[in-house]
């Protein structure tokens, strides 16, 4: 007989400082979904072609792989923005979704029990961050145009106003594009100069075409 044991399949990355927090959280990767070509890999997103029974699948597949009841899951609807909606006790996922904003926070005892917030990103930047004394927790969509527009300090005021202090916050960067790719205008260079705290944003130019090469990690860490 030839056995083989079968390697499970790798949902999501974690951030260890997170683990060692005890906070289930997840980035997800593209392995282990149901969905069918052209949507074949763990696509989360609704409203795009995809079998809806498929999305729903891969949600369930991810709340799993994470420790987290689906059904629990805000989302909002992503605008490049700089507005932080928090999760209230009276709130519900499928109202909440519909509305327009950039980050979300969850308060622990104030907000519906075993309340998860989450973002979808594909080349943006997305920023975990969580309390270590309250509970509380913030999901973050870094675009260029939100992290501009104050988005990582407007989450951070909101946590601030509900009890948290700045030294038990935890951030956690997750995978996003970068400066190699991340080519952009000089009006793009401008707007996150004023926001940069003095880190380079800057990381080189193009050879070819003279254009900026842009590390918005950087400039979130200097606002973190």
């Amino acid at each position: 007989w030839a056995l083989w044991q079968a390697r499970a399949v790798t949902l999501s990355l974690r951030s260890p400082m997170l683990q060692k927090a005890a906070f289930a959280h997840g980035f997800s990767l593209r392995a282990g979904g149901v969905s069918a070509a052209p949507f074949d890999a763990l696509n989360l997103a609704r409203g795009l072609g995809d079998d809806r029974v498929n999305v729903a699948g891969n949600h369930r597949r991810l709340g799993s792989d994470v420790g987290y009841d689906v059904e629990r899951l805000f989302e909002i609807s992503q605008v490049h923005g700089a507005v932080v909606r928090v999760i209230g006790a009276g709130d519900a996922p499928d109202r909440v979704r519909s509305e327009e904003a950039d980050a979300l926070v969850a308060l622990g005892a104030q907000s519906p029990r075993a309340a998860v917030v989450g973002v979808r990103v594909a080349d943006c930047l997305p920023l975990l961050l969580a309390d270590v004394r309250t509970g509380a927790v913030a999901a973050v969509h870094c675009g260029w145009r939100g992290v501009a527009a104050s988005i990582v300090d407007r989450t951070l005021d909101a946590l601030f106003a509900a009890g948290t202090h700045a030294g038990d916050v935890r951030a956690a960067i997750g995978p996003h594009i970068r400066a190699c790719c991340f080519e952009v205008g000089d009006e793009v260079v401008d707007a996150l100069r004023l926001v940069a705290h003095g880190v380079a944003v800057v990381v080189r130019r193009d050879d070819a075409s003279g254009k900026p090469h842009v590390a918005l990690a950087a400039i979130v860490r200097a606002q973190l």
